[in-house]
C-alpha cells in the first residue's frame, strides 16, 4: 500500500500532520509518525486545501488560446475556429490536452469534464498526466449527417469499452446542444444514459437566439425540451443555462440537475450574464467550469471563482451576494459532488486531492482569511504542491515533462493557423 504523509501543515488554522493512504486520507492530527513512502515538509509554511474541479472545458482547445480573439460569435467560429479545428489530427488534440492537464494542474485543477472530438486521445493524455476527468463521444449530427454514422460507430464502441477505461475517468455522454443534436439523437442518448446509469454534459441556453429559436422550433423553452427527452436528471451537467426562467429553475431543481457556470467565458463572448443568486435561491447545485481556451482564455479557476463573486456582486447590487466561502465551494466540494466523487474536502476517509499553498506569498499576507485571499487576491503562483487520487503532480511548482509538453504544442498551433 502506497503512502505519503504531509508534515506540519496548516488545515483550518491549526498545524496538523496528514496521512495518505493508497488514494485517501487515512489520518488527520497533531503528530504522525507512521513510516510512509513519501513525505512532504510544510514547515508550518503551506496551508493545505481541497484542489478545483472544472465542470465544462474543451481541453484540447489550448492550441486555439487567443487565436482570433474579440469578433462576433457566429464569425469567430465560422470563419476561424471551425476551419481550425478540421485540420487537427488526432495527435493534435492529444498534444493540446497536455497542455492543458499542465496548466489545470499547475493552477490546482485535479479534475476535468471534457466535450471534444477525437475523446480517445482526451482518455490518454489525462490519464497519463494523472488527472481525473470526464469524458466520452461527442455528438454533433444536426449540421452535417454525413458525420453521423461515423459518430454512432464512435458512440457504439464507448458503450462497449465502459468497463475498460482508467479509475480516474468518469465516463459521459456529450451531446453538443439542442441546436446542433437531432431529436432522435437526444431520445436515444436519453434511453442510453438510463440503461447505462451514464452522465450527460450538454450546452443549454447559452444564448438567447438559441432560446428564441427553441421556443420558435419546439414550442417550449430550452430545458423543457430536454426533459421531454429525458435527459434531465442528477446525473446531468449543463454548460452555461444563461437564458433560463424561473419555471427552468424549478424544473431543474427538481429533476436534481447541476449546472456549470463560466462567468469569464460568458462575459468574453458577450452571452449574457446567468444568475448565480437566483438558481442558488432554487436550491439548484451550481458549480465553476472555464469553457475551452479559446473563450476564455485561460483554464484557471482561481480567475474563474473571483470573477463569479464579483459578477454575482454586480449583476444583483447586492456585496453580500456569492461571498467568497461560497464561491470556492463552487469549484471545489460541490462540483466534486455533482460528478459522484467522494472528494472536494479534507477529511479522513476522503479521496486525496489537494493542493498546498504558500502561506508566506505577499498575496496570502496578512493572511487575515485564507479563502477570501484565494478568491480574491491569489493567483496560481500560490500554489506549491498539487495532489490528485494520492498521487504528486506538481511538486515545489516542478511538473515533469512540462518543457517538452509546451514545446510541442507550440509546433501544432504553428502548423493549424498558419
Amino acid at each position: 500500500m502506497s503512502s505519503l504523509l504531509i508534515k506540519n501543515v496548516v488545515l483550518n488554522q491549526h498545524s496538523v500532520d496528514i496521512l495518505i493512504k493508497e488514494n485517501r486520507f487515512a489520518q488527520i492530527a497533531s503528530a504522525i509518525n507512521e513510516k510512509s513512502d513519501e513525505i512532504i515538509y510544510g514547515h508550518g509554511k503551506m496551508a493545505i486545501l481541497p484542489a478545483f474541479y472544472n465542470a465544462h472545458n474543451h481541453a484540447a482547445m489550448t492550441l486555439l488560446r487567443s487565436y482570433a480573439d474579440d469578433l462576433p460569435l457566429q464569425e469567430w467560429l465560422t470563419k476561424f475556429i471551425w476551419p481550425v479545428e478540421a485540420k487537427m489530427t488526432p495527435e493534435d488534440i492529444e498534444i493540446g490536452s497536455r497542455l492543458a492537464c499542465i496548466e489545470m494542474i499547475r493552477s490546482g485543477t485535479v479534475f476535468f469534464n471534457d466535450m471534444y472530438w477525437r475523446y480517445e486521445r482526451v482518455v490518454k493524455a489525462a490519464d497519463e498526466m494523472g488527472m481525473r476527468f470526464g469524458s466520452g463521444p461527442l455528438i454533433l449530427n444536426a449540421f452535417n449527417p454525413q458525420i453521423a454514422e461515423s459518430q454512432d460507430s464512435d458512440l457504439n464502441k464507448f458503450l462497449e469499452t465502459l468497463e475498460s477505461f482508467p479509475s480516474r475517468m468518469i465516463p459521459m455522454l456529450n451531446p453538443h446542444a439542442i441546436y446542433s443534436v437531432k431529436r432522435e439523437t437526444l431520445e436515444k442518448l436519453g434511453e442510453l444514459a438510463a440503461r447505462h446509469k451514464l452522465p450527460v454534459h450538454i450546452h443549454l441556453s447559452e444564448t438567447r437566439q438559441e432560446l428564441k429559436d427553441c421556443i420558435r422550433e419546439h414550442g417550449v423553452r430550452p430545458a423543457f425540451y430536454l426533459d421531454s427527452l429525458g435527459l434531465l436528471t442528477k446525473k446531468t451537467i449543463l454548460a452555461h443555462a444563461i437564458w433560463i426562467d424561473d419555471a427552468e429553475r424549478e424544473l431543474l431543481h427538481s429533476r436534481g440537475v447541476s449546472l456549470a457556470h463560466m462567468p469569464i467565458s460568458n462575459m468574453k463572448l458577450s452571452n449574457g450574464v446567468f444568475n448565480v443568486a437566483a438558481a442558488q435561491l432554487s436550491g439548484i447545485r451550481v458549480v465553476l467550469g472555464t469553457d475551452g481556451c479559446s473563450s476564455n482564455n485561460s483554464l484557471d479557476m482561481l480567475q474563474e471563482m473571483k470573477f463569479a463573486a464579483l459578477l454575482a456582486k454586480h449583476f444583483s447590487g447586492v456585496p453580500t451576494t456569492l461571498p467568497a466561502a461560497e464561491a470556492y465551494k463552487m469549484a471545489t466540494r460541490y462540483s466534486a459532488e455533482a460528478f459522484g466523487l467522494d472528494a472536494g474536502v479534507i477529511e479522513t476517509g476522503k479521496l486525496a486531492d489537494a493542493i498546498l499553498v504558500d502561506l508566506e506569498d505577499c498575496r496570502l499576507t496578512p493572511g487575515h482569511n485564507l479563502i477570501s485571499d484565494m478568491v480574491y487576491s491569489a493567483d496560481s503562483s500560490v500554489i506549491d504542491t498539487v495532489i490528485c487520487d494520492g498521487r504528486i503532480l506538481m511538486k515545489n511548482r516542478q511538473i515533469p515533462g512540462e518543457k517538452e509538453i509546451i514545446e510541442m504544442a507550440r509546433e501544432a498551433a504553428k502548423r493549424l493557423t498558419k
